[in-house]
């Protein structure tokens, strides 16, 4: 008889002890909270300076940390539904400064902050406008005739369709976790993956147009919250059990807050290019089909010639790889090359995995093309 009272004894003392020592890592994580100072948390740091400004956006260059020695320069072109930051999160943990370590010249947009009046800005403004002023000023800047572009998720889609409408002003191009193929599917990926597809490709043409009619832009917040609706119980746990597994590490701890802080700070997507990218992209797919018009244009998939590095994310549940992978069949560049990373859409950036891995593989990438563009063409030297 004696037995059970040891076994539930012991099972009361383990329920105790577990629940004195979530109760200190409670207290010390509110403790710890209550230490951090602001500018301890601050994102998108690396120095720079504004170079090129059009009405909310910017263009800035960043103060190189060694001798430049990539002649080409590197603009980065980020999407309208998050901030550019995200490639220089922390100083340990930022493309940007890794590329500035190689030598590497890098110009970035900053998209601003769009409102209700810039509801009819569409993506022939942004691509031939702001992009095309944009990279003037790089060119003007660098001294050189040719930029290499790097774009992010749609901001890879804007680089992608600028590089087929202005392919004389791209020496390469390097596409990120970017959407090319809307209605790529592959049977293999988890059923997680996609669900922004799905919600898009099952919106109503004149329900999108209400919504854009009524509040002007795709808020920031819906946005904010689709990307959590797409893995609740993750988006959910990280608040109890990822904070309290860093709450004896200061460093890991301040981590987890500027990455909170980058998505919190989810800026409104103009009204109208909103339902260009819901209606043309991901419910007629019009890209692939070289159907998609800007400003009275056709982008031409084939008309992107020059040399393209395709990098996608393994694990990318907002952009599954089978929409960005492949893209080389439609291109008439004859230097294609895919790289895939063992990372998520936004993980490919901040993993302690891939932050080497990403940036030794771009700058090779890069360095490699730019010696092949000098030995080819000494006048570009």
């Amino acid at each position: 008889m004696a037995q059970p009272d040891q076994a539930g004894g012991t099972a009361i003392s383990t329920i105790l002890n577990n629940m004195s020592s979530l109760g200190r890592d409670l207290a010390q994580s509110a403790s710890l909270l209550s230490e951090v100072r602001d500018e301890e948390v601050e994102i998108g740091t690396a120095p720079k300076e504004e170079i090129w400004r059009s009405d909310k956006v910017i263009l800035y260059r960043y103060k190189a940390t060694t001798e430049r020695q990539l002649k080409t320069p590197l603009l980065i072109v980020f999407s309208l539904v998050g901030r550019y930051t995200i490639v220089d999160l922390q100083e340990d943990r930022s493309m940007v400064r890794n590329l500035l370590k190689r030598g590497v010249d890098i110009f970035v947009v900053d998209w601003g902050s769009p409102s209700r009046a810039d509801r009819y800005l569409t993506m022939g403004d942004y691509i031939n406008d702001y992009m095309d002023g944009a990279i003037d000023a790089v060119k003007r800047t660098a001294n050189v005739d040719k930029i290499n572009l790097l774009g992010i998720c749609e901001g890879g889609t804007f680089s992608l369709c600028y590089a087929a409408l202005h392919p004389q002003n791209v020496e390469n191009l390097i596409l990120m976790v970017t959407p090319v193929d809307f209605h790529a599917r592959d049977a293999n990926e988890p059923a997680s993956h996609g669900l922004i597809n799905l919600w898009t490709q099952n919106l109503k043409g004149e329900d999108i147009d209400e919504m854009m009619d009524v509040h002007g832009v795709l808020s920031g917040e819906l946005m904010g919250y689709v990307f959590t609706s797409m893995n609740p119980v993750r988006n959910t746990l990280k608040y109890n059990i990822d904070l309290l597994e860093v709450t004896d590490d200061k460093k890991k701890f301040l981590n987890f807050l500027r990455m909170e802080k980058w998505i919190a700070d989810r800026p409104h997507h103009p009204g109208e290019v909103a339902k260009q990218w819901v209606k043309d992209l991901y419910q007629g797919n019009c890209l692939v089909a070289n159907k998609l018009r800007l400003d009275e244009q056709n982008v031409q998939l084939p008309s992107v010639t020059m040399p393209v590095l395709n990098i996608y994310a393994r694990d990318d549940h907002i952009i599954p790889t089978a929409m960005t992978r492949g893209l080389g069949k439609h291109l008439g560049s004859k230097d294609y090359t895919e790289l895939e990373l063992p990372a998520g859409h936004m993980g490919i950036f901040v993993s302690g995995k891939t932050q080497s891995l990403l940036a030794t593989s771009l700058a090779d990438w890069l360095f490699a093309h730019d010696e092949l563009i000098h030995k080819h063409n000494p006048r570009a030297s």
